[in-house]
């Protein structure tokens, strides 16, 4: 309702501050903090200021850097959730072409880029996800469509669902495909719709489709949905 800037800090230090605390308590190898990217707040956070995408997207990307680089200083891996590089084809840009939803994808990355202009691409991680929902998904983008992009964005490692029905296949397409060297892989292997328990050898067989296409030391084995 008005021009974009990140506002009232104390809600992001108090989970800053409850985070540590539980870190320091449990102790694990390394611990991340989920922020949204500048991209996807467009769906969730309606424009009724700007009219004009193009520069809503820049203003966010302007405030929320304020927000990575804080989680950043904390000394967590920053895990920017980008849904608006997936889900938002079948949604919130359901009526345009793969070319015009890909001129968008690309402005996004473009727009995530300048926020973490000052974090190192290994301090980051990068979720893109179809919207985890029990539905059909038959107008998912496939990943091979949005891979590219993807790749351009600056965080080091990619989170994406490999595990669901719809999206499983898709490792096939990665053998294919332009993947740099420093890019680490962080697939789903266990899909966090299903009731089933998925049996150990299946999640292995998954993790290893992965391990075979960058190498045991490129791939980290996640849920789908980013969890």
């Amino acid at each position: 309702t008005g021009p974009v800037s990140y506002g009232d800090r104390r809600p992001l230090e108090n989970d800053l501050d409850n985070f540590r605390a539980a870190v320091a308590a449990s102790q694990p190898v390394e611990a991340f903090m989920n922020a949204a990217s500048p991209g996807v707040l467009t769906k969730f956070v309606p424009d009724a200021f700007y009219g004009d995408e193009e520069k809503y997207v820049a203003d966010l990307a302007d405030a929320m850097k304020e927000e990575y680089e804080a989680i950043h200083r904390a000394g967590f891996l920053l895990q920017i959730d980008c849904p608006d590089l997936a889900s938002a084809r079948h949604n919130q840009y359901q009526t345009l072409s793969d070319a015009a939803f890909l001129r968008i994808a690309e402005r996004n990355v473009e727009a995530l880029n300048h926020a973490t202009a000052n974090i190192p691409p290994e301090a980051m991680r990068m979720h893109i996800c179809w919207g985890n929902y029990e539905g059909p998904h038959t107008h998912d983008v496939a990943l091979a469509t949005v891979f590219e992009v993807c790749m351009k964005a600056r965080p080091q490692a990619l989170l994406f669902e490999g595990a669901n029905p719809r999206h499983a296949h898709e490792w096939e397409d990665l053998r294919q495909a332009s993947i740099p060297d420093d890019k680490i892989l962080i697939p789903g292997v266990i899909d966090s719709t299903t009731n089933f328990v998925e049996h150990p050898r299946l999640i292995a067989q998954r993790i290893c489709r992965y391990t075979e296409i960058v190498g045991r030391e490129r791939v980290l084995a996640a849920t789908d949905c980013g969890f």
